[in-house]
């Protein structure tokens, strides 16, 4: 009786009804849509910074991250690449060899990371191919190499050029040689298309001397949680003289960014609570106000104070849930415009955007828990709010009530 009371009582006054909901509308739009920026931005700046190019796991030598040094090759045994075949979160495994070198132009130089890549596995897993700007992209066998687009327009070289790479190799030889641009790549994250030249990863072998072996084993998954879920499990299952690292500890300063705004992002949050809480808590007024010497009947004519008060917080529980379901429903349209359709950003905040290594966009997420969050969080609220009304209507004097 109490629910079915509750629920025609709202729909006695429609528009103290849609005056509620729209308060609770309109504040799970304003959160939700702002917290779609923010986790795009972070999802542009993990997938820029890790996904597309170092992956969200690997697997290299033991101590090899510390140092970063060539002579911590090794061989990729069958025995091996079974067992992290055997993952189910694992969609490949691209073998790399990495080091740096300086690149020379006509009269430039600059240090760059030279890696030696299987062409066609990261065409597939990785869509290197996709992201090729000028020229044409590498074939198995090429004496040639793809640079990115930031290097080669800091070396002055165009496709066709050639370049000179200069840098120590396995075991102290000289690594130096002399290639063919075939192609420029861009990635999202500007920092990575001023450091990377690729190679086959055959002429790899013969520029650093490293014949048969890798230094690098990126572990292609779906998203950054399996990687790190892959991570984890893989720990316990190999060699020690191996190590796995996830894309969180690839990227430790990436991890902090993050987080640092992460924490901003929750003050200012808190703030639009805040605000949203005090114009829920008016309509609550509002209706308290308006139904005064409905109350004051109520409670003459015999009806217990604690249902009386039950009943009007059941009102705004259905209130709450309403808004927020309509909420959800207006906020995912705005938020996947900007998911289909981001906002480039000019001047200043494209400059700031590229030194934190970050494509110069604004995209919204349209990952369902950020909705579900932010509209549980209004509710939430709202209910809270709401209790206010069934404390004061548990001491409330009928007769001061019906006078009013």
């Amino acid at each position: 009786m109490i629910f079915k009371l509750a629920w025609r009582n709202i729909w006695r006054n429609k528009r103290r009804t849609a005056i509620t909901v729209a308060s609770i509308f309109f504040a799970v739009i304003l959160s939700s849509f702002m917290m779609s920026i923010k986790e795009g931005v972070y999802v542009n700046m993990i997938e820029g910074s890790a996904g597309a190019f170092n992956g969200y796991a690997q697997l290299h030598a033991n101590k090899y991250w510390e140092e970063k040094h060539i002579d911590y090759s090794f061989e990729l045994k069958d025995s091996l690449l079974e067992t992290l075949e055997a993952h189910p979160d694992l969609q490949a495994a691209l073998p790399r060899i990495e080091s740096f070198a300086l690149a020379v132009g006509d009269d430039i130089t600059k240090g760059s990371a030279v890696i030696g890549i299987d062409v066609e596995k990261e065409a597939q897993f990785h869509k290197l191919k996709e992201r090729l700007d000028k020229g044409e992209y590498l074939g198995p066998d090429d004496d040639a190499v793809l640079l990115g687009d930031g290097l080669a327009q800091y070396l002055h070289l165009e496709v066709g050029d050639s370049i000179i790479l200069m840098g120590s190799g396995y075991h102290g030889m000289t690594a130096a040689g002399k290639y063919l641009i075939k192609g420029t790549v861009k990635f999202g994250s500007p920092e990575l298309s001023k450091q990377l030249v690729f190679m086959p990863l055959s002429q790899a072998h013969e520029y650093f001397g490293t014949y048969g072996l890798i230094n690098n084993l990126v572990l292609k998954t779906e998203t950054e949680g399996d990687g790190v879920k892959l991570a984890a499990d893989l720990r316990s299952q190999i060699d020690s003289r191996y190590e796995v690292m996830d894309w969180q500890e690839l990227n430790p300063a990436l991890v902090n960014m993050i987080e640092a705004d992460r924490v901003e992002g929750y003050v200012f949050m808190f703030i639009m609570y805040m605000v949203i809480s005090f114009g829920i808590f008016g309509t609550m007024l509002m209706m308290l106000a308006e139904r005064r010497r409905e109350f004051g009947v109520l409670i003459a004519i015999g009806m217990k104070r604690v249902k009386l008060a039950a009943m009007v917080w059941f009102e705004v529980i259905f209130l709450s849930i309403l808004g927020s379901l309509v909420g959800i429903l207006g906020a995912f349209p705005i938020s996947y415009y900007f998911y289909a359709n981001p906002i480039a950003l000019t001047g200043e905040m494209t400059e700031m955007m590229e030194d934190y290594g970050m494509e110069a966009v604004l995209q919204a997420s349209i990952a369902p828990g950020i909705f579900i969050q932010q509209s549980v969080v209004i509710a939430i609220i709202a209910t809270v709010i709401s209790l206010y009304p069934f404390i004061k209507l548990l001491f409330t004097k009928a007769i001061n009530e019906m006078r009013s």
